[in-house]
Order: C-alpha cells, then structure tokens, then sequence
C-alpha cells in the first residue's frame, strides 16, 4: 500500500462521525490534496468551543464564513462579530468562480451558491438592530469587574444595588448609575449612612471616573432599554436554517472596553437564562468572536477570571465559542486548553519571536506521521489550514493540512442599497430601535430630592412664621408693660403728696367751723 493510499485510510478512518457533521474541505499530502480524504467536524462536539488563527490574509475570514453557512444549513443559529466589516455577504449568493469550481473538483464536494437568512445587529449609531442591556442586568459583581474595581469600591457598588433593590429605583443606563452615586455622598448621605453605613466621596469619585471612561468609548449608547432578549439569537427561518446574526463593529476597534463589556454580559445573559442541554448530538449556538485579542489584552485578571468561567461553564448550555485571531498566543492558555477545534491557518517566520510563537503553536497539536507540525504552519497557502478537531467520543481526531472549500455565499460587503433592504425586512429592527427613557434612578431620585428640598424649604419657612410670630407676641407684651407703667395725667396728680395734703387741710378747717 502506497504512502498515499495510508494517508487516505488514515483520514476517513478518523474522520468517520456517525451523526451529522460539517465537511470543510480534503486533507493535504506533500503540498497536494488528497480527493475524498474529508475532514468532517462532527455537529455533536462543536459545543466544545474552537480557534481559527493565522496571519493576515491566509483566510480566516473565509473560514469563519464556512463554518457559518454550514451551520445556518444545519439549522444552527451562529453569532458574528463582524470588526473588518466583510462577513454581511452572507446574505447573498457568491457569484462563482473558476477557481472555486477547480478547488471543490480537488476536494471531490460539489459547489452550490446559496444565500442564508441574516440578521444586521449594531453596538453603536451604524444601522442594525440595537443591542442595549441595562446596568441592572449586569449585576454588582459583573459590573464591577468590568470597571476593573478594588475590593472597597466593589463594596459599594454592592451596597448601592441592595439601596436600589430595597426602594424600587431600576438603574437602566449610566446616567442612573451616575446619579445613585452621587446621591450616596451627597443628598441622600445621611440616609445611606443610617441604613448601610458611611460610602466615602473618594470611593464614589474613583467609580465615576471608571464610568465616565467607559463612556468615552461609547457605552451610553449600549446602557439602556430596550433591553435585548438573547432568545431572539435562536431564531430560524421558514426553511429550517438558522439565522447567521452579524454584529457591526467596524468603528469599535478602537474601543476594546466597549466591545470586552458586551461580550461578556452576552454571555453572562447567555449562561443565566439558556437551560441545561446535556450531551445533545448539535448545539443550540456558536458564537464566533472576530479579534479577540480585544477582549483579553483589555481584561483585568478578575474580568479574565469570569472569561475563564463562563467559557468552561457555558458549552452545557449548548453554546459554542470560537476565538479568531492571528496567533493563538493571544489567547490564555487557560481559555487555549478548552477549545476542541483548532484551524490554524499560515503563520509567518519574521522574526525569532515568530519562530518562537510557531513553535509554541506547533506543540498545541496533535503528533503526526505524516506532517512536521512547524514546519507546514510557515508554507501553507491561502485557503489552507491545519484542522484538528475532536470526534463524537471527544478524541481529537487526526491532524489534516486542509484545502478547505470555499463559502457558498458572496466573499464581499453588501452595497448600502442591498444593507438597507435587508434591514426593512428585519422584525428586530421594528423591536429593538425604538429608545424608551422611562423613569428610573435618575428621574426618581431627582423628584425625591426635589420633594425633600420642597419640603425642606416649607419647614423652614414654617419655622420662620413662627419665629416672627413669637417675636411679634413678645413685642406685644412688651408694648403692654410700658403702657401699664405710665400713669395717667389726672391720675397722678390725684395721688400727688402736694394734692393729698391740700385736701387733708382744707377737711380740718371745715371739721373746726
């Protein structure tokens, strides 16, 4: 039996899935592609979270872009995070090509353009259907974490949601959170000292500087309601295909807390609410995160602690993670050693500390007789990548340099003309894009303080009525002492001495007569 011939055998022997699976492309010997050798991933372990990496430009994005259709076929709803801005293709057929018609002959699968249902959503002021949560959804722990908190200040944040919780104040954007803050420290100081104990004004001012730089990047437009109800993630179309949702984020790159804070209070949102699914034969999502070095450069260890968890935790829930980025370096090794499908793409050697990084990445596979692992990772070309992936009783299964196919829908951005058509049709749009400002912490707590200062005032102009009037009556009492101590004219002369004895004489000289 020839060279050619092991490998084949070797291949579709661990690539053999009982249940269904997603075929994405032939195994490569010596630089050639073997017909028929199909690398399969099986549909039942893809809840097992996975990584695409690679250099700029060796097809990444493309092989995102497979897995997604096959999905969407599959009835799998999948979540994008698009930061190129190059994935809303989806939404229509690829026009073909001859190239791709030469590849799929290579690979021995047929080649079908098709279309998949997609769903625009947004982050910020671009078109789409706008995520918002609310700050209370995000929890003191969460939120803390986020904004990178010492112990002292996770504590009162703590306490400012219990004072929330205990008078029915709903935090919904950071304008709320803002002005609780403030109120803690200021008009509502000493009710917060009775009912909690004392909060320090230097606490509060270390808070609302880390709010107030997360609102530079842009996260007012992100706190608030509507809130976004991750069911509608799950959604699926009249044919049974899973909705491929693409989230905008082409101007966030350069705002990785916005991006990091949504992303995990998604998947905070995601692991709460979703039910247990146990050991299913296919997942109920996939998440990919685009660049995600954006989120772990960002984190703090405490937030890169709750990544850890909710990554280990979340694929009970039927949710699958798959982290694309250039080198997988970039993400934790602790995240690194959860992800059961690996496409790593072509990887360039620069410089020593590439060289370093392909060793590194090289030793993240499986042993193969058939490859010398450092070495392919520099020569394969566009389109190809190695594939190691885990099979139906959680074995990786044999390690395949792959031509991998090509995308069935169009490799391209949508014109404004088509994005616009897409989202009139959308039934999210017509549910998330209306703003609500109803009353919460920051006009409640404005209209109690606005009540205690009326009150305030009328107290004291009670207790100035009743200064005056007191002071009137002393005035009055005043008046009349001085008025009973002044003799009448008559009166006085009447009870003169020089009077009294006038009258006493003249009474003797009338007794004597």
């Amino acid at each position: 039996m020839s060279k050619q011939e092991d490998f084949f055998n070797h291949i579709t022997e661990g690539n053999n899935p009982k249940g269904d699976f997603i075929p994405i492309g032939a195994a490569m010997l010596d630089g050639e592609t073997v017909t028929g050798a199909h690398v399969k991933i099986p549909l039942k372990t893809m809840n097992r979270h996975g990584l695409i990496a690679g250099a700029t430009g060796t097809g990444k994005t493309k092989s995102l872009q497979v897995l997604a259709e096959n999905l969407s076929d599959k009835g799998i709803p999948v979540l994008l995070m698009d930061i190129k801005g190059d994935l809303s293709g989806l939404a229509k057929p690829s026009p073909g090509h001859a190239k791709i018609d030469e590849r799929h002959e290579k690979i021995g699968l047929p080649f079908e353009a098709k279309s998949f249902p997609v769903e625009i959503l947004t982050l910020s002021e671009q078109d789409g259907v706008r995520l918002r949560a609310t700050v209370s959804e995000f929890g003191p722990v969460l939120l803390s974490r986020i904004l990178n908190l010492s112990d002292t200040q996770t504590g009162v944040i703590a306490v400012i949601f219990q004072y929330c919780d205990d008078n029915k104040l709903p935090i919904l954007d950071l304008k709320d959170f803002k002005k609780i803050l403030q109120y803690a420290t200021q008009d509502g100081k000493a009710e917060f000292t009775k009912a909690y104990g004392r909060i320090s004004t230097a606490s509060t001012g270390a808070i609302l500087r880390k709010v107030v730089e997360l609102e530079q990047q842009g996260a007012d437009l992100f706190f608030g309601e509507t809130s976004f109800d991750v069911d509608d993630l799950l959604r699926v179309d009249d044919d049974g295909r899973g909705y491929i949702n693409i989230i905008r984020l082409t101007d966030i790159q350069d705002r990785p807390k916005l991006f990091s804070t949504f992303m995990l209070s998604l998947l905070a949102e995601i692991y709460a609410t979703f039910p247990e699914q146990g050991d299913n034969d296919r997942p109920e999502l996939i998440i990919f995160i685009d660049e995600a070095h954006l989120i772990f450069n960002e984190a703090s260890k405490a937030l890169l602690s709750q990544i850890e968890s909710i990554v280990k935790l979340i694929r009970s829930k039927g949710v699958g993670l798959y982290f694309v980025t250039q080198n997988p370096t970039d993400v934790p090794e602790a995240v690194l050693g959860q992800l059961g499908l690996k496409i790593q793409h072509a990887l360039r050697a620069f410089t020593a500390k590439d060289r370093k990084a392909i060793k590194l990445t090289a030793q993240n596979y499986p042993d193969s007789q058939y490859y010398d692992t450092a070495e392919v990772l520099t020569s394969l070309g566009i389109g190809e990548a190695l594939v190691s992936a885990l099979d139906e009783k959680g074995r990786p299964t044999p390690l395949a340099a792959t031509m991998m196919r090509a995308p069935m829908s169009r490799m391209d951005v949508l014109s404004e003309g088509e994005l616009n058509q897409l989202l009139a049709q959308s039934k999210l749009v017509k549910k998330y894009n209306e703003t609500i400002d109803r009353d919460s912490a920051y006009e409640l707590l404005n209209k109690k303080i606005e009540l205690a200062d009326a009150e305030e005032a009328k107290e004291k102009a009670k207790q100035e009525r009743e200064a005056l009037k007191k002071a009137e009556s002393k005035q009055k009492a005043a008046s009349t002492r001085r008025k009973s101590t002044v003799m009448n004219p008559i009166v006085k002369v009447l009870t003169s001495a020089t009077f009294i004895r006038s009258v006493f004489g003249i009474l003797n000289k009338v007794m004597k007569k």
